[in-house]
């Protein structure tokens, strides 16, 4: 036994020193991002609901599936810069403000850190008013 582990040793040591001293891979899209369209990837998974304003119009989210989320897509914008503010009641992001430049043609493929906030509302919170959102733009938070 004394001497299996002698043997064992060196070899799981180098063993865990690769796997540490891997290059960390980058977070792409699965596929390309369409003009006009911005898609956010969370680190972790949304339950919603979400308020999301761009150049301060309130834009309505839909959830499409009744589980948690990894992906807010944002399509029907037009080219140029857009200032985006994401907010949870839930959910924390980070940054949770931030600009996107939609160049022609083009899409725009943004990651966010997620995290789930435990915290507790007492009361009733006062429903807010209904997002009227920007014509031809909607947001979907998705799998």
């Amino acid at each position: 036994m004394k001497g299996s582990l002698r043997l064992y040793l060196p070899a799981i040591c180098i063993l865990i020193a690769g796997v540490g001293c891997s290059k960390p891979q980058p977070i792409v899209p699965r596929s390309p991002v369409p003009a006009g369209t911005v898609l956010i990837q969370f680190t972790r998974r949304v339950e919603g609901p979400l308020e999301l304003t761009i150049d301060g119009s309130r834009i309505p989210v839909q959830k499409i599936s009744r589980k948690k989320c990894m992906h807010l897509e944002v399509s029907g914008l037009i080219e140029g810069r857009h200032h985006f503010v994401l907010m949870s009641a839930l959910e924390a992001f980070g940054p949770d403000q931030f600009d996107v430049d939609l160049a022609p043609a083009k899409g725009e493929f943004k990651v966010l850190f997620s995290q789930e906030l435990k915290s507790v509302l007492y009361g009733t919170p006062e429903p807010s008013p209904a997002a009227t959102g920007i014509p031809g733009v909607q947001a979907r938070l998705e799998r």
